[in-house]
């Protein structure tokens, strides 16, 4: 049986190093996806196209605009004087904002008066709309602290008495990821997409191309059992798989400063699971299908529900309620926690074991199903 297992191996092996395409696949493509993917995959919002409208055009007006700039989150595309053209410019994609100084502005805040100025923001993108939203109400609001505080010092020097004012200090402190880089969040769950299209593929496509090419008639006619033809084609994509994930955790690390503060077993270990379920998935596709392009959609149907119930873009507790209620039976989803929860916050066996445990009944179940049905199929 060994000798059987060893020479389907080598024969396995040699059939991929000979199809280039398959090489690239399995050795360049994991790196250049994730490094387009990392960089690509960018969640942080800054420089929003902003337009200003500014109609009071006096010093104060021009103070704000300019110390709303400042920062990285806004850039000034154009200077308007009629809000009708601040509008079309939104309506046209030129601006995602438009600030609107109203006249009057200066001589309101010189007398004490309450002053608006209308912030427009471009929703079609929720994030941005929301982060843009969020910066500018913010901004505002410090600037009204600063100017109540100034008119404050102002009438305490009048009357020369210390007036009582309310002190609230806020120091927050983020763990994990304290310069909020979406990279790091980014950047494990691009490795879990990268592994899924990888090894599923390429197990499809090679079982599928078997068949186009007549060798699998050949197989089927030696005395090897089926459960160790089946288990040499598929542990040496289960070690290019392995491999593929050192290289990408030293991608991840050197390129994308991605820290490794969890123990690395368990990150392999939760890799190994995680594989027999890629590549009981790819058998079982490959069953379905008679070539290879038939290999490849249905492969496709299977990752892109897994991809989107992943939590790798979008948190899960966002989704609703039935499409939470699906993402416990994507195993995507417990390699994805695995592996922003070793790599960022250092978590062990003891922390991960439900999603190791969950990997592992996953594993067990899709790869003997498609073993089932690959006998089937081969009898």
């Amino acid at each position: 049986m060994w000798t059987a297992l060893l020479a389907v191996m080598i024969k396995e092996v040699r059939q991929t190093v000979r199809d280039k395409r398959a090489l690239a696949l399995l050795l360049i493509a994991p790196i250049a996806q994730m490094l387009v993917l990392g960089y690509a995959v960018d969640l942080d919002v800054d420089q929003i196209p902003t337009v200003i409208c500014d109609g009071d055009a006096s010093p104060a007006s021009r103070d704000l605009a300019a110390d709303l700039m400042a920062g990285s989150t806004f850039r000034k595309v154009a200077e308007v004087k009629d809000p009708t053209k601040a509008s079309a410019m939104l309506e046209s994609g030129q601006a995602a904002v438009a600030v609107i100084f109203a006249p009057g502005l200066a001589r309101d805040l010189q007398r004490g008066n309450p002053v608006s100025v209308q912030v427009l923001v471009d929703g079609s993108d929720p994030n941005q709309a929301q982060i843009a939203s969020s910066a500018a109400s913010q901004f505002f609001t410090l600037r009204g602290m600063e100017m109540a505080m100034e008119k404050l010092h102002l009438l305490e020097g009048l009357r020369g008495v210390r007036m009582a004012r309310p002190s609230v200090k806020l120091e927050p402190r983020v763990y994990y990821n304290p310069q909020l880089k979406s990279a790091l969040f980014m950047v494990p769950g691009v490795a879990v997409i990268v592994l899924l299209v990888i090894t599923t593929l390429v197990t499809a496509m090679g079982l599928a191309r078997e068949r186009e090419a007549g060798t699998m008639e050949q197989l089927m006619v030696t005395p090897i059992r089926p459960i160790v033809l089946l288990t040499g084609k598929c542990l040496p994509f289960a070690l290019v798989g392995l491999v593929d994930i050192t290289a990408l955790l030293a991608l991840g690390a050197y390129v994308f400063d991605v820290p490794i503060r969890g123990p690395l077993p368990v990150i392999y270990l939760g890799t190994l699971l995680y594989l027999m379920t890629t590549l009981g998935a790819g058998i079982f596709v490959s069953t379905l299908g008679r070539t290879q392009q038939q290999a490849v959609l249905g492969a496709f149907f299977f990752m892109l529900p897994a991809i989107l119930l992943s939590g790798f873009m979008t948190p899960i507790d966002n989704m609703p309620d039935w499409a939470q209620a699906i993402t416990w039976l994507n195993p995507c989803r417990y390699f994805v926690e695995i592996m922003r929860e070793g790599l960022l916050k250092g978590a062990g066996f003891s922390e991960l074991a439900p999603q190791l445990a969950s990997l592992a009944g996953f594993g067990i179940l899709i790869l003997g199903f498609s073993a089932l049905r690959f006998r089937k199929t081969l009898s």
